[in-house]
């Protein structure tokens, strides 16, 4: 497995006195910065500077990195007349980068072919987000584009055990909702070619062992280990984790003042932190105990339900792709029995009958934490949910998160992204997906046409494909989290194209 060094053990002394200074409005520049010469060289200097009494630390800066800007896209130029739907055909091309060269000191791990970042300042690919890219890029009829970023993805299972948050040294201690399996079946799908299970059939299944690890050596019930808990009635379940208990390198003074606002462990709000951003809803009430306080975040207490679902997605595929390739029935059957329990353990823990709906449990108060988010929706996107729980689900979505612009993150308006009155791109397409497989196509049609219907106004007015949008009051544009709303937007450009394409067929 091939090391990696983070920004602060690159740059120690550096890097914190950067990061506490206020030179740059966001973390995230820092540590993304380019060195110009030997990172050993600078660091020495910087030493034999701060001895001397003669730093000065924005000129130190401006001498030995390159720092990266953010930029809007660059202008469009399209004859006139295109559709939105025809333009993000074409804006792949400015979301896309070559094959990445090594830079020894720079945080970014090199992908060995091309792939598509998100935009603005997510200047790397990152997990959870590629899925709903690759949908777009189906669209656009991008195969090789597709087939580019699984390997990239298959390429960090086999150097780094698992598929890190995005590729840079400082996202390596925790993943993201894995939709590699997913992933695959897509690419698979596109290529109406079974064989690509089998290609990655390993790498599936090393990322299944990265998000079980520990399972077999939890000896007793209600004990846990990293991303692992052992309900207690010996189900397995998942929980969110990451592996470091540090400030965020690049959310480093952010999560110090955090920090310093509470009167808990710091490295407890650290971790808790960190595996809510594993979660890709950083941040959200959803992980707070008081919904409008930070400080008070526990996602490591929860058992959440969109995580589960994932890895029973990750199961089925394995399992199926075992039986094409003609597996040993013992080891089918083994993990037919671990998929069958999560599923029980999903509706056993989370499933509230009084509302009919799924909600994440609570390890430590053992009970459902009453916070509905769309997370509910993941059984019903997964086909794990039965008839009547979809019915219901379905009947509290429209009742209660179908708004003027989409489907509606949560209830709760606490000031995090991930709460009202913000929507996302992949949320709707998971609820889209509920929708179409429990038989609701008409709610499935209102909501795409909402929702795209938000994505062209907004671009008509500012020529911008967001991360995020307002979906109560469309004259207002979304806003909560560390940094301002962000414009490209991998993800939103492909659950835009896929729904639209949805839309004419059903015609």
């Amino acid at each position: 497995m091939k090391y990696f060094r983070q920004p602060e053990f690159v740059y120690p002394g550096l890097f914190e006195l950067v990061q506490g200074s206020g030179l740059y409005p966001d973390s995230k520049t820092f540590v993304d910065a380019i060195p110009k010469r030997n990172p050993e060289d600078i660091l020495s200097d910087f030493y034999r500077a701060v001895k001397s009494g003669r730093l000065n630390l924005k000129g130190f800066l401006s001498q030995n990195f390159t720092v990266p800007v953010d930029k809007d896209l660059p202008e469009e130029t399209f004859d006139d007349g295109l559709s939105l739907e025809e333009r993000l055909h074409q804006r792949w091309d400015m979301l896309t980068r070559e094959p990445d060269e090594e830079v020894e000191g720079s945080s970014l791990i090199p992908l060995p072919n091309p792939y598509v970042v998100p935009g603005g300042r997510f200047r790397e690919v990152y997990y959870w987000d590629s899925y709903f890219t690759l949908l777009g890029l189906r669209e656009s009829g991008k195969i090789d584009l597709i087939e580019s970023m699984v390997e990239n993805f298959a390429y960090l299972i086999r150097t780094l055990g698992h598929i890190p948050n995005g590729n840079r040294t400082y996202f390596i201690s925790r993943s993201q909702p894995p939709f590699f399996a997913k992933m695959v079946e897509l690419l698979a799908e596109a290529k109406e070619d079974e064989k690509v299970y089998e290609k990655y059939l390993t790498e599936i299944w090393v990322e299944y062992l990265y998000w079980i690890e520990g399972e077999e050596e939890i000896p007793l019930p209600g004990k846990y280990y990293n991303r692992v808990v052992r309900m207690d009635d010996d189900t397995a379940l998942n929980r969110y984790w990451d592996d470091e208990n540090e400030p965020r390198a690049e959310a480093y003074i952010e999560d110090v003042e955090v920090s310093e606002k509470s009167r808990r462990y710091p490295e407890k709000i650290f971790r808790n932190i960190r595996a809510a951003c594993e979660s890709g809803w950083d941040f959200s009430s959803r992980w707070l105990y008081e919904p409008n306080e930070l400080k008070t975040i526990q996602t490591i207490a929860l058992i959440p339900v969109d995580l589960n679902v994932l890895i029973g997605e990750t199961e089925r595929i394995i399992i199926e792709s075992m039986e094409r390739i003609g597996e040993d029935s013992f080891v089918v059957n083994r993990m037919k029995n671990f998929r069958k329990n999560r599923i029980e353990g999903i509706d056993r823990y989370c499933w509230d009958e009084g509302r009919g709906i799924f909600l994440d449990y609570h390890i430590k108060f053992k009970e459902k934490n009453d916070r509905p988010t769309l997370a509910m929706l993941y059984p019903l996107w997964a086909k794990t949910a039965t008839q009547s729980q979809g019915e219901r689900v379905l009947d509290f979505v429209e009742k209660n998160f179908m708004k003027t612009g989409g489907l509606v993150t949560s209830l709760i308006h606490s000031g995090q992204q991930w709460d009202a009155p913000n929507g996302w791109a992949p949320l709707q397409w998971i609820g889209f997906q509920a929708m179409i497989n429990y038989g609701r196509l008409d709610l499935a049609k209102s909501l795409a046409e909402r929702w795209t219907k938000l994505n062209e106004e907004v671009f008509e007015k500012t020529g911008k494909m967001l991360e995020k949008y307002n979906v109560e009051d469309l004259e207002v544009e979304a806003g909560g989290g560390e940094y301002p709303v962000q414009d490209g937007f991998g993800w939103t450009n492909g659950v835009y194209l896929a729904m639209k394409a949805w839309l004419k067929k059903s015609e």
